[in-house]
């Protein structure tokens, strides 16, 4: 019996009993259709799972007792921070979804030049609130622990200054194969990805500016949410916990 995992932003303890969000309860008895005394694991990102028990099936108040915690998710090996060039709705959430299945630490989601997307003020709060559900979601569904951070968005230019300098820039003219670069110096690497059809020359030249490095994954071009997830399968290949 699969035994299904849920998301809170609610503390929790071992022997509490809370009574989970409406939308949380909704999906457990509506869409999951879990019935009082069903196992199921809560997590709220501190890093552990809670294992419990359903003990009100109420469609908009559902009360969980939390009787174990799990041990803790390690620590990556590599924290990896993805700078995404916002795409097209599906494209950005396939895009946000996988790096999550793939351990990405961070995502800064970046209004580029090129950008096709244009959000602000209201329909921005709700894009971001969006993407934030598309984390949570993909961490329930991997077993992710911790959940990562998803950064405000920004333009591009005046997020570069502040970046970690030896981050990598994709781009398919970049004279250096990724698996030919050293490790990172330390546990942290910054991945910078342009939208639909990438970043404009001069945006091109201040990432490099800023000490990015242009690589290139193979001889051919990747859509704008392939790249990311070819990246940090190979990054996780070659540095990161697929080594483990």
């Amino acid at each position: 019996m699969r035994i299904h995992r849920i998301y809170t932003p609610q503390g929790l303890a071992v022997g509490t009993r809370l009574r989970l969000e409406p939308t949380a309860s909704k999906h457990l008895t509506q869409v999951l259709r879990l019935k009082a005394g069903d196992p199921l694991v809560l997590f709220n990102g501190d890093g552990r799972d809670y294992a419990g028990v359903l003990c009100s099936a109420e469609r908009a108040s559902a009360q969980v007792q939390i009787d174990a915690v799990g041990e803790p998710e390690p620590v990556p090996a590599l924290a990896i921070t993805l700078a995404l060039g916002i795409s097209r709705g599906e494209r950005m959430d396939y895009a946000l979804q996988k790096a999550v299945e793939l351990g990405v630490a961070r995502v800064r989601p970046l209004f580029t030049e090129r950008s096709v997307v244009r959000l602000r003020d209201e329909r921005l709060q709700k894009r971001v609130q969006h993407w934030q559900g598309v984390i949570v979601a993909a961490c329930e569904q991997s077993g992710r622990r911790r959940l990562p951070r998803l950064a405000g968005p920004e333009a591009l230019l005046d997020w570069l200054p502040r970046a970690q300098p030896g981050g990598l820039l994709l781009d398919h003219r970049g004279a250096v194969p990724l698996p030919s670069l050293s490790p990172p110096a330390d546990d942290r690497l910054t991945v910078l990805v342009g939208p639909e059809g990438g970043l404009a020359p001069a945006e091109r030249e201040a990432a490099l500016g800023q000490g990015f490095r242009a690589v290139r994954l193979g001889p051919r071009i990747m859509r704008t949410e392939t790249a990311p997830l070819a990246a940090l399968a190979a990054i996780q290949t070659l540095w990161g916990d697929f080594r483990a």
